[in-house]
């Protein structure tokens, strides 16, 4: 069914989306055996920490203290950081399908994603996405972290759109499922397919 509303702003998240997680279990698993650190002990320090690090209440070097360097190491921070950087790799079919969307329809691109910030800011530049974005609501800039729904909230008030107005695409179901009774429009994003049929719905053609 076709959208009776123009759609004017597409809300994005990056990891899952247009580039691969910044820093999720798989790569604290590659880094474990990099560096030779028990990973069991380091997904229970990280389930601890997270939250304050992707919300801006933490720094990299604060997390990292907590994460890995809590006891004297063979490798340094410096070591352990470039690493969490190497981990990222973009979709670039993704990314063409929302420049393209982007420029058909004037549209305006919010980044609605959950990040710590000095990764947030390396992914930003390492991979040119200040060239999609008009403006990064991501949850180390704004002190939210989905799925609190001030996050939407927030993303809404900076890009002057209504729910209504606004497409919102996640790979993650339960974040979808947070935002769809905010009235935004949803798209579960599984692969490239699915979700430019997702698109078509709200009458967007590639």
């Amino acid at each position: 069914m076709s959208s009776t509303i123009a759609i004017k702003a597409l809300f994005l998240d990056i990891g899952g989306v247009l580039l691969t997680n910044g820093w999720d279990r798989n790569s604290r698993a590659a880094a474990a055996k990099k560096f030779g650190i028990d990973a069991n002990e380091m997904n229970e320090r990280h389930k601890v920490i997270f939250d304050a690090y992707e919300s801006g209440k933490m720094s990299l070097d604060e997390y990292l203290h907590l994460l890995v360097f809590f006891q004297e190491r063979q490798f340094t921070a410096d070591d352990f950081k470039r690493f969490m950087m190497t981990q990222s790799v973009s979709f670039p079919d993704m990314i063409k399908l929302i420049t393209d969307l982007k420029r058909k329809y004037n549209l305006a691109c919010i980044a609605v994603n959950n990040e710590g910030r000095e990764l947030n800011e390396y992914r930003i530049k390492q991979f040119g996405l200040k060239d999609i974005f008009d403006i990064f609501a991501s949850s180390s800039f704004i002190n939210a972290r989905k799925p609190d729904k001030m996050m939407y909230k927030i993303a809404l008030d900076l890009a002057q759109v209504s729910p209504e107005e606004t497409i919102y695409v996640d790979d993650r179901q339960v974040f979808i499922e947070v935002a769809s009774p905010l009235g935004l429009k949803t798209i579960h994003h599984e692969n490239i397919e699915s979700t430019k049929q997702q698109f078509q719905q709200f009458g967007l053609i590639p």
